[in-house]
């Protein structure tokens, strides 16, 4: 098993994914060539940065050995190596997907089994 890397939709633009068994990735991915995740170090941040008071999100969880050639790590925010993907992302490759609930002070709470 490889490292699990994430990715954060919002639930309506994830369940119209799951209806067509694949996603080309959010608005920025699209302008970008790649759908962006993040590790469960990177998460945190990357909710802070993109994705704050958001509501109505879902988080999707990958085994980056399931991508194959087509996920690359590569330098981003602050010099880190981020996951890339270069292709729609297929349905059947996520390994589970579980909501993101604003906390009272308006984070994201992570699920549990990422504590």
């Amino acid at each position: 098993m490889g490292t699990m890397i994430y990715k954060a939709v919002p639930a309506p633009i994830w369940r119209q994914a799951q209806q067509k068994a694949e996603w080309g990735g959010a608005p920025v991915d699209l302008a970008d060539g790649y759908i962006h995740f993040s590790t469960a170090d990177q998460l945190i941040e990357t909710l802070a940065k993109h994705f704050a008071g958001q509501e109505d999100l879902v988080l999707v969880a990958i085994d980056e050995d399931r991508l194959g050639e087509a996920l690359r790590w590569e330098v981003s925010r602050g010099g880190a190596l981020f996951p890339h993907l270069y292709a729609p992302l297929s349905t059947k490759d996520v390994d589970w997907v579980e909501e993101l609930p604003l906390d009272t002070d308006g984070h994201h709470r992570l699920p549990e089994r990422l504590s």
